[in-house]
């Protein structure tokens, strides 16, 4: 049985992918599980008994991957950002959500299923909104150099 515990929950169309796609994401992330899997009925629209949606959650946050068929991609257009605490943390999301996908600038990759994930590192938030525009700057200017976002380096750009 599904469970409403949040107001807003992000949906994500899949071809047919849906609840490996869930199960990948579970495996990386603390915290996270599978909460209920609907199966189509007789009355379809897919194949009898084939996996429709998919209910679950990451390190607390409530998803539905639905399998919609390909009619629709993910973009860019939508990402998750994940803030990381470390850089073992930034390294370990960066090649487990990364693998068998793209990785891309300033701490974007797509996923094997297409989907954009940010892997952003708080330290670099604090540095990019830091009330010195000059630390901001350097910083921004170094992230914008990057794939996988390096905290040292980050850190080692806002100090000049």
């Amino acid at each position: 049985m599904y469970e409403f515990t949040q107001k807003i929950t992000p949906n994500l169309w899949f071809d047919d992918q849906a609840e490996e796609a869930a199960q990948h994401y579970c495996s990386i992330f603390p915290e996270s599980r599978i909460v209920h899997v609907m199966h189509h009925g007789e009355a379809g629209p897919g194949e009898p008994g084939t996996v429709l949606v998919v209910q679950f959650e990451l390190h607390g946050q409530q998803f539905v991957a639905l399998n919609g068929g390909p009619q629709f991609h993910f973009t860019e257009a939508v990402s998750l950002e994940v803030l990381c605490e470390s850089q073992e943390e930034v390294d370990r999301l960066w090649d487990r959500l990364g693998e068998g996908g793209e990785h891309g600038p300033c701490g974007w990759l797509k996923d094997r299923y297409g989907l954009s994930w940010q892997i952003t590192p708080r330290r670099l938030l604090e540095l990019i909104t830091s009330a010195d525009p000059a630390v901001a700057d350097r910083t921004m200017k170094a992230m914008m150099q990057m794939g996988k976002i390096d905290i040292a380096e980050i850190e080692a750009a806002a100090q000049g």
